[in-house]
């Protein structure tokens, strides 16, 4: 570059850390303004600890549903070494100690890469001026003010739990997921309101780790953005677990009622629990931050437009990351950033493409999905033809007592090319990745049928269903 471009970046959770880094490297004055420590929400309360949790809980469910089918003895006295329930404080701590670690190391990647720190809360203030630079006022942790100026600015502030007026969180026994990480003991009786990623994996944690869990469904089925077979296969699971799920009904409201929480459903019926967790959507972090008075056109929901190379509809603003409502993955944000910055600084860039982008359900099992999904399929947005494959025939499978999942691949009848799948397994988010390659690259069926894999392996019935996805393309074609 000519000259090194200063760059303000609102926000440090992965669009902002991420785009950071870039800049930084790509020789520009960079600087990171956040309230709450690099890393954000994907760190600190979402991501990290939520699967730091779930890992205790896959602990559980694994040693609970196979132990007897592997032939391992249980002995029968309670205060024998047997796994008989879980310190929730002990868990907790562990969550919040990984949580600051992993924030720490990002920081210290982020201040070697000569980028500067601000804690406080950034926003815009005035247009442009002549030069194409902007000013972002600061308000200091510390107390006072700064004015930065910026040649590009990035939004990447993220979003946080929308709370119901009906049912305020008390961070006791109403509880947003933010919240649950200060509890020191199990909630005896669980109650779930939202059935959605988030919903889904603390029900399925919590019911893990010990606690009876009811988890409410305003849709017909659990995982309602979901693949339907993969869903059913979930819900089954959950059921099947002694999980209570009340399907097409919503929470109109929730109040504490002494060591008890009421919650109030659409139909009229109250149910009580000993806790509530709200898990009823997020709102994007963009209020009082000068973004429409500077140009930065929202959503009605507070969400930033941005187009697929992160610009906004002011100059010289980007935004990355939850707060545009793209896509809410630490990954979508983080390339989002990326781009942002490769753009701004005048590198070689490509456009997003979500088509690409790989995501996972952290349940048990889990699922992982990558490229067009069967509603895609369904609405004619792809034309492809599909292969489901049970994992109940797979050997690994059996030998290590799986019983719930499958592989599906979807493929262009003409050409075979793999178009997306879905894995529904113990650690579909390791398992997704031979698919997302072939998505990627553009691979197929025949090209990943021939591949080696190793035997037993549950990775072998992803080779298997290739295999049997290329029989019924054929079969198609002669028809």
């Amino acid at each position: 570059m000519a000259h090194v471009t200063s760059i303000v970046i609102i926000g440090g959770g992965p669009g902002g850390y991420e785009a950071a880094l870039v800049a930084a490297q790509l020789g520009a004055e960079v600087t990171v303004v956040d309230r709450d420590g690099l890393g954000g929400a994907a760190v600190l309360t979402d991501c990290v600890p939520s699967k730091t949790l779930i890992a205790t809980a896959e602990v559980m469910t694994s040693f609970d549903s196979s132990y007897e089918e592997l032939g391992i003895r249980v002995a029968a006295d309670p205060t024998s070494t047997r796994v008989v329930g879980v310190d929730l404080g002990k868990v907790n701590r562990r969550v919040k100690r990984l949580a600051v670690a992993q924030s720490h190391d990002i920081t210290q990647s982020v201040t070697r890469a000569g980028v500067t720190l601000l804690r406080g809360f950034g926003r815009l203030e005035g247009g442009q001026e002549a030069d194409g630079s902007r000013a972002v006022v600061v308000d200091l942790a510390e107390g006072g003010t700064t004015t930065l100026r910026a040649d590009a600015v990035l939004i990447a502030t993220g979003n946080r739990p929308r709370v119901m007026p009906e049912a305020l969180p008390d961070g006791e026994r109403i509880l947003t997921w933010t919240q649950v990480y200060d509890l020191d003991e199990l909630p005896e009786e669980l109650i779930v309101v939202g059935s959605g990623v988030t919903g889904a994996e603390f029900a399925g944690a919590y019911q893990a780790l010990g606690s009876k869990v009811t988890l409410v469904s305003s849709r017909d089925r659990v995982l309602p953005g979901e693949d339907p077979d993969a869903a059913t296969v979930l819900e089954d699971v959950f059921r099947r677990r002694g999980m209570n799920v009340l399907s097409k009904l919503r929470a109109a409201a929730a109040k504490r009622v002494g060591d008890k929480v009421e919650v109030t459903l659409s139909d009229g019926r109250v149910i009580t629990g000993t806790h509530c967790l709200m898990a009823v959507g997020s709102i994007p972090n963009t209020a009082g931050m000068g973004l429409e008075e500077v140009g930065v056109k929202l959503t009605e929901g507070g969400q930033v437009k941005v187009d697929r190379v992160s610009r906004t509809s002011a100059p010289g603003v980007y935004a990355a990351g939850d707060c545009t409502g793209v896509l809410a993955l630490a990954s979508v944000a983080a390339m989002q950033g990326r781009i942002a910055m490769y753009h701004a600084l005048g590198d070689a860039v490509q456009p997003l493409n979500l088509r690409t982008v790989a995501a996972n359900v952290f349940t048990d099992p889990e699922i992982a999905t990558v490229g067009y999904s069967a509603a895609d399929v369904e609405c004619g947005k792809m034309d492809a033809v599909s292969v489901k494959l049970p994992l109940r025939g797979n050997p690994r499978a059996k030998m290590q007592g799986i019983r719930d999942g499958f592989v599906k691949l979807f493929c262009r009848p003409g050409t075979g090319i793999v178009v997306g799948g879905v894995v529904v397994a113990p650690r579909a988010s390791e398992l997704i990745h031979p698919i997302s390659l072939a998505v990627e690259l553009n691979l197929t069926v025949e090209q990943v049928a021939s591949a080696f894999t190793v035997y037993p392996s549950v990775s072998g019935s992803i080779a298997e269903a290739a295999r049997q996805l290329h029989i019924r393309k054929r079969a198609a074609e002669e028809s």
